[in-house]
C-alpha cells in the first residue's frame, strides 16, 4: 500500500535515465544507438508508471512532506505522456542526428522534460509547480536553439527564454503574494484557505499573476506572442514535442492548481478564464487562415487547440477532467503524426504537399487521418476530445455563447487543416524530384499504427477515460 513517504517511478526513473543518456553522449560514438538506448528507458519508466497506476504502489521511498500528491487522474496522463514520448521516439528520433551531433544529449533532455511533466502533473505545493515549470522548460530552450547553424533557430532560442524567463518572474511574484496573503501562511494547496467571500487583495494579485504566467506557458492568448516564431524557429523534430506533450503538460498543471487552489472561489476568477479562453480561439484560428508555411499553421493551430483545452479550466467539473486526459491523447498524438510526416517534407509550404497522394500513398493516408483528428471529424479521437471539452462547458449553465464560439471556431480550423488535405489529393505537383525524403517500411507501418489508435480512441474513448474511473489511488 502507499505510504506518505512514497514518491511516484516516473519522477526518479526519468531523471536517472537523462543521466543515463548524458553518460552515452561521453562514451558512445555510434549516433544511432542512443535512440534504441532511449526507447529501451521510456518503456521501462512506462512499464512501471502503468504497474503503478493499477496496484498504487511504486518502487521508491522518499519523505516529500507531502509536495507530491498522486491520484488516478495525473498517473493516467503520465502514462499518456509517455505513451506518446514513445511513439515520438519510434517516428522521429532517427532526424534527431539532423540537427546536431550531440544526439544521445537531445535524448537527455526529453528524459528530464518528462520529470519536469511528472512534476508538473502532481505537485501539491507551489513550490514544486515552480521547480516542475522550470525543469521542463530549461530543456526546451536548449533544444530549440541546438542547430546553431541556423539563424532562425537561435533567435527563436533567445526569444523564448528571455520570454520564459519573464514569465516565470510574473509566476515567482504571484507565488509570493499568495504565499503573504493566505491566513496559514503556506505554500501546499491544500492549505491555501479560501472561503467564497470577498478575496484578499494580495490573494486576487496572486492569481491574476498566476493565471498569466500558466496562460504564457500554454500559449492563451493574449500571451501567445511568443510561439509562432519560437515553434517556426526551433529544428522541426523538437518543435513536435513541444507542440503536444509539453503543451497538454501545462494545461494539467493549470487545471491541478486551479482546483485544488481556488476551487471554491470559481466565480471570482472564472470570468477572466471566459476572456482568455474567447480571445485564443479567435485569433488562433483566424491567423492560422492566412499562414502559407505549414510549419508555421500548425503554430497558429496549436493556439487554437489551447482554446479548446481551456474550456477544461473555465468548466473545472467531472466531464472537464475526462475530456482534458482524452485531449492530451488525442491532441499530441496526431500533432507527433503530422510533424514526423513534415521532417520527411523537403518544403514546408502547403504547396509543397501537392501531389503528395500519388507519390507516398501511406503518408498521405496517415496525415489526412491527423488533419481530419485535429480538426475534430467524427470517427476520430480529436472529435471525442473536443465533443467532451464541449459537454464540459454545457454542464456549468453559464457563457453558453462560449461553446457557440467554440463550435464556430472549430469550422473556421476545418478550411485551413482542409487547405492542406486539397494540396495532397487535388492539386499537381509541378516539381520533377520527390517531394520528400526517403522513408522506411517501418516508418509507414508506424504511421499507420498511429492512424489506428485514433480511430480506436475516436470509436471507444471509454478506453482512455476509465483509466480515471477503475484503479485503486483516489
Amino acid at each position: 500500500m502507499r505510504t506518505d513517504r512514497d514518491i511516484m517511478n516516473a519522477i526518479i526513473l526519468t531523471a536517472i535515465w537523462g543521466v543515463v543518456m548524458m553518460l552515452a553522449g561521453a562514451f558512445i560514438q555510434n549516433k544511432r544507438i542512443p535512440k534504441y538506448l532511449a526507447i529501451s528507458g521510456i518503456l521501462l519508466i512506462l512499464v512501471a508508471n502503468c504497474w503503478e497506476l493499477y496496484t498504487g504502489q511504486t518502487l521508491f521511498s522518499v519523505d516529500l512532506k507531502d509536495m507530491i500528491h498522486l491520484n488516478s487522474f495525473n498517473l493516467a496522463f503520465i502514462s499518456i505522456a509517455l505513451i506518446c514520448t514513445l511513439m515520438y521516439f519510434l517516428l522521429s528520433g532517427r532526424d534527431f542526428e539532423k540537427v546536431g551531433t550531440h544526439v544521445a544529449e537531445y535524448f537527455a533532455l526529453i528524459f528530464f522534460i518528462l520529470c519536469g511533466v511528472s512534476l508538473v502533473a502532481t505537485f501539491n505545493t507551489l513550490l514544486i509547480l515552480f521547480l516542475g515549470i522550470e525543469i521542463m522548460s530549461i530543456p526546451l530552450y536548449i533544444l530549440t536553439g541546438s542547430d546553431k547553424r541556423n539563424l532562425k533557430s537561435n533567435e527563436a532560442a533567445l526569444k523564448y527564454f528571455l520570454m520564459g524567463s519573464f514569465s516565470t518572474g510574473i509566476m515567482l511574484m504571484g507565488i509570493v503574494l499568495i504565499y503573504g496573503g493566505n491566513s496559514s501562511a503556506s505554500f501546499y494547496l491544500n492549505q491555501i484557505h479560501l472561503g467564497v467571500g470577498k478575496m484578499p487583495v494580495m490573494i486576487a494579485a496572486g492569481l491574476v499573476l498566476l493565471m498569466i504566467s500558466m496562460s504564457f506557458k500554454v500559449s492563451a492568448a493574449p500571451f501567445h506572442f511568443w510561439t509562432p516564431d519560437v515553434y517556426d524557429g526551433a529544428p522541426t523534430v523538437f518543435t513536435a514535442y513541444m507542440a503536444s506533450v509539453v503543451k497538454v503538460a501545462g494545461f494539467f498543471a493549470f487545471m491541478r492548481l486551479f482546483e485544488n487552489a481556488f476551487g471554491t472561489i470559481q466565480p471570482q476568477w472564472q470570468n477572466l478564464v471566459v476572456i482568455i479562453t474567447a480571445a485564443t480561439l479567435v485569433i488562433g484560428n483566424f491567423t492560422a487562415v492566412f499562414q502559407q508555411s505549414v510549419k508555421r499553421m500548425l503554430a497558429y493551430s496549436s493556439i487554437a487547440q489551447a482554446g479548446f483545452m481551456m474550456l477544461a479550466i473555465f468548466a473545472m467539473n467531472l466531464a472537464a477532467k475526462e475530456g482534458l486526459v482524452l485531449y492530451a491523447a488525442a491532441y499530441s498524438l496526431a500533432s507527433i503524426g503530422i510533424f514526423a510526416i513534415l521532417i520527411k517534407m523537403k518544403d514546408y509550404t502547403i504547396s509543397g504537399f501537392n501531389g503528395l497522394a500519388k507519390e507516398q500513398p501511406v503518408l498521405a493516408f496517415a496525415a489526412t487521418v491527423f488533419l481530419l483528428s485535429l480538426t475534430g471529424i467524427p470517427l476520430t479521437a480529436g472529435f471525442q476530445a473536443k465533443f467532451y471539452m464541449l459537454l464540459a462547458a454545457i454542464n456549468t449553465h453559464h457563457f453558453v455563447w462560449l461553446v457557440i464560439l467554440a463550435v464556430g471556431c472549430a469550422a473556421i480550423s476545418a478550411y485551413y487543416y482542409f487547405r492542406v488535405i486539397q494540396a495532397i489529393y487535388f492539386k499537381e505537383s509541378t516539381d520533377t524530384e520527390p517531394h520528400i525524403w526517403d522513408v522506411t517500411l517501418a516508418f509507414k507501418f508506424l504511421l499507420l499504427l498511429l492512424v489506428a489508435v485514433i480511430i480506436i480512441l475516436g470509436v471507444k474513448p471509454e478506453l482512455i477515460i476509465d483509466w480515471l474511473h477503475y484503479f485503486p489511488l483516489p
